[in-house]
């Protein structure tokens, strides 16, 4: 029993330290992670999605769809894909601290530099005599 306990608090810290660290990166506060609430609520700011999305997660069924929505965009914010926003849903314990302790960068508020438009010019060549 002194096992299981000592095994399921260090999942625990993992997850709060994993937590944490995705905030820091986010440039948001990493003791939001041990707020209950407050922390999803951060998660949602994160994503740049409203705080009321909170309340969706109260409802059946509509909080696994808005759970994956939520993972997804907490993938994407950091610059990875869907098989990383499977790994978030159903191997969480793994990819939380990959995506924490990783090389991942937070990338939802850097712009991408769009590439320079082609220059044309319809100008008919002169000839000079």
């Amino acid at each position: 029993m002194a096992v299981t306990v000592l095994i399921y608090a260090a999942i625990i810290i993992l997850m709060i330290a994993s937590l944490w660290t995705i905030f820091t990166k986010a440039g948001k506060p990493g003791w939001a992670a041990i707020i209950p609430i407050y922390n999803t609520i951060v998660l949602l700011d994160v994503i740049k999605k409203p705080w009321w999305w909170i309340f969706l997660l109260i409802i059946p069924i509509v909080n696994f769809i808005f759970l994956i929505i939520i993972y997804n965009n907490l993938a994407k914010a950091f610059g990875k894909g869907v098989g990383y926003t499977l790994g978030l849903i159903f191997l969480g314990i793994i990819f939380f601290p990959l995506l924490a302790f990783g090389d991942s960068k937070y990338v939802y508020g850097e712009e991408q530099p769009s590439p320079a438009p082609p220059t044309t010019t319809n100008e008919e060549p002169t000839e000079e005599n």
